[in-house]
């Protein structure tokens, strides 16, 4: 009877520790090459500070930004960004996404081209 409730019980907690390692997403083999159910994030598109300045200046000489040009994003960029991004048919965003920034004819870097 011992035998067959250590039996039992082991059972059990082989059966639970491999439960809890499908709800954590590890297994011996996702620890050694990371999370395999995980997809790679791409990497994120930034401007640079003197494209931001580029981009103030187009902005200020279309009459949708009034601020000065300092290369940061500030909210009266964004929001002439936003402006100059609806007058262009383009996705309104508020930010200095590639497409944006290659429809104001703002010269983009090597890495930037191929994302």
């Amino acid at each position: 009877m011992k035998k067959i409730l250590t039996l039992v019980l082991s059972v059990a907690f082989a059966c639970s520790v491999a439960v809890a390692m499908q709800n954590t997403g590890s297994s011996p083999a996702a620890s050694k090459t990371g999370n395999a159910n995980s997809r790679a994030r791409k990497p994120i598109f930034r401007a640079s500070k003197d494209q931001i300045k580029q981009a103030q200046a187009l902005l200020k000489q279309r009459g949708f930004y009034a601020g000065e040009e300092t290369g940061k994003l500030d909210d009266g960029t964004r929001a002439g960004l936003k402006k100059y991004q609806e007058a262009e048919n383009l996705k309104v965003t508020g930010t200095l996404n590639k497409l944006t920034l290659e429809k104001m004819g703002v010269t983009l870097t090597d890495k930037q081209r191929t994302m």
